[in-house]
């Protein structure tokens, strides 16, 4: 027999395979830190941060409402805002820039309307 020395090892499969797991990270990495609602959203020059914990309602380009998430009517986002205490909710308003200026100013006359003091919007620089 002839008995060859073992002297290297091959590893483009194993680069192949680190590759493809770098792929996988990096675009669920994305998906994470952008939420799960995606929103273009309308720029601003301020830099200030959103309260930390906070309620987010959510207006995507079709006029569609979200409350934590969650999608519902304009009807039960009234509902479930009036369910909370207006001193203490502090609520994060996230509106797409192509979405109506209407449906923006509904949710936020129904804020003002009922005392909420903490709301913050989020846009992008």
């Amino acid at each position: 027999m002839n008995k060859r020395k073992f002297d290297q090892i091959n590893v483009l499969p194993f680069i192949d395979i680190m590759l493809v797991l770098l792929v996988i990270v990096l675009t669920s990495a994305s998906f994470v830190s952008k939420g799960a609602i995606p929103v273009d959203l309308p720029k601003a020059g301020s830099e200030k941060s959103p309260p930390v914990k906070s309620l987010s309602i959510v207006i995507d380009k079709n006029g569609r409402f979200y409350f934590d998430e969650k999608g519902v009517t304009f009807d039960e986002l009234k509902k479930r805002i009036l369910a909370l205490d207006p001193k203490k909710a502090s609520i994060l308003i996230r509106s797409d820039a192509k979405s109506q200026f209407q449906n923006f100013v509904k949710v936020i006359d129904l804020l003002k309307s009922h005392g909420f003091e903490k709301v913050s919007i989020e846009t992008r620089q």
